[in-house]
């Protein structure tokens, strides 16, 4: 088994030769990455800065001459993937270790989001108690908080470096067996207003033999099926909840950006897609919702999130969007309206209940869908069981007509 370590090297070599120890004493073989600029390294590593560079196009010297960080940290960070996704294909990569302040983070998580899913990634990082969305994007990073800097060794950092580096021992020598059976996989989305839906969508289908994956539809979760598609993990969508979409338009915090809905379309992996959770946009606690936004339609879900309804006007540009979106397919599509409600919330006698803005979306959509992309009307709402039997029937069709050649 083999962990490889990504670090600077010029300012970090004490504490990455000191994890280096850490797994060597546990039997693993160990492969550091330098991906240090501006100095020179305390012990050679197996692939030089040098190399690092080389790999993301650029010289290492290059780098040095110029002396931007910002450059060199990004060109290192593409270095390093590179380096990470090779070794990886020649089967000497099984985990991998970073450990760093900023920079560092930036560069070794770089290496850790070009790897697949699964393989184990962590990082131990100053960074760590912050947002760390941008280091994690939708992969399965761990972060690790370095409590103190990764600057020498004391018996605070080298216990922190300990941990962490028989946390990675723990991943890599004690894969799990996990049963898998060849069964088609289906990606589904989910929001707490589509919950039930959903549950009960993903029930029929693992009935008639799917595999399910339900992804949260919290901007990450719908990248993260995105990336899954696109690896050819997930082999149909039903995409009940692409709320994301009304938080990219509108300015909330959970947007997925605008290349939600493009995987399965450029794959012509069969997809049914809904309206789920459209007629809301996600602001976090009541006091953070833009000063803009104060007289709009507002629902508290709970003392972290608020809710703001959808108007008329948005949700006619949502239509056209998702409709330009799935026009693009160059599989089996379907579009799925639910006529009675595109969540809990937008159901007769609920805060969000607006038949003018569901219409307006409901308009769009039609007018603007190509006569290739499915369209299919149901009058419930989309937790009614007769909406679920609706989208997961056709959903099936595509797949066994896919599977048969039909």
């Amino acid at each position: 088994m083999s962990v490889v370590i990504v670090g600077t090297l010029d300012t970090k070599s004490e504490e990455i030769g000191f994890a280096r120890d850490v797994l060597e004493e546990q039997g693993l073989d160990v492969h550091v990455v330098d991906a240090g600029v501006m100095g020179e390294p305390e012990f050679e590593p197996d692939t030089s800065a040098a190399e690092v560079a080389a790999a993301a196009g650029t010289d290492l010297e290059t780098l040095r001459e110029d002396a931007d960080r910002g450059e060199a940290t990004a060109a290192m960070g593409e270095g390093a993937a590179a380096v990470a996704q090779e070794l990886h294909d020649e089967g000497v990569l099984d985990g991998v270790l970073g450990l760093g302040g900023s920079g560092n983070t930036s560069i070794a998580t770089a290496a850790m989001r070009a790897l697949p899913y699964g393989v184990p990634k962590l990082m131990v990082s100053t960074m760590a108690s912050g947002d760390i969305e941008p280091y994690v994007e939708a992969r399965d990073v761990t972060m690790m908080y370095s409590v103190a800097d990764v600057e020498g060794l004391n018996q605070l950092t080298r216990r922190i470096i300990s941990n962490a580096a028989l946390a990675i021992v723990g991943m890599v020598a004690n894969e799990p067996e996990i049963e898998t059976e060849e069964k088609p996989t289906v990606g589904i989305t989910m929001f707490g207003v589509t919950t039930p839906g959903v549950q009960a969508a993903r029930e029929r289908l693992e009935d008639r033999g799917y595999e399910t994956i339900v992804f949260h539809a919290t901007g990450t979760g719908g990248q993260a099926m995105e990336n899954l598609v696109e690896q050819g993990v997930i082999d149909a969508v039903l995409d009940v909840t692409t709320t994301e979409w009304a938080d990219e338009l509108v300015g909330g915090v959970l947007s997925a950006g605008p290349e939600r809905l493009d995987a399965a379309a450029e794959t012509g992996t069969p997809q049914v897609v809904s309206v789920g959770a459209l007629d809301m946009v996600n602001f976090g606690p009541e006091d953070s919702v833009p000063e803009e936004f104060h007289d709009r339609n507002l629902h508290v879900h709970n003392p972290q999130v608020t809710l703001m309804r959808t108007t008329p006007a948005e949700c006619a540009e949502l239509g056209e969007i998702i409709a330009e979106k799935l026009n693009a397919a160059t599989g089996p599509t379907a579009l799925a309206l639910p006529l009675n409600g595109v969540s809990m919330l937008s159901v007769e006698g609920e805060d969000f209940y607006d038949p003018e803005a569901d219409a307006a979306l409901f308009d769009a959509l039609r007018e603007s869908l190509d006569d290739h992309v499915e369209l299919i009307e149901v009058e419930a709402d989309i937790n009614d069981e007769a909406f679920v039997d609706a989208i997961v029937d056709r959903l099936d069709e595509y797949v066994t007509a896919q599977n048969t050649g039909e």
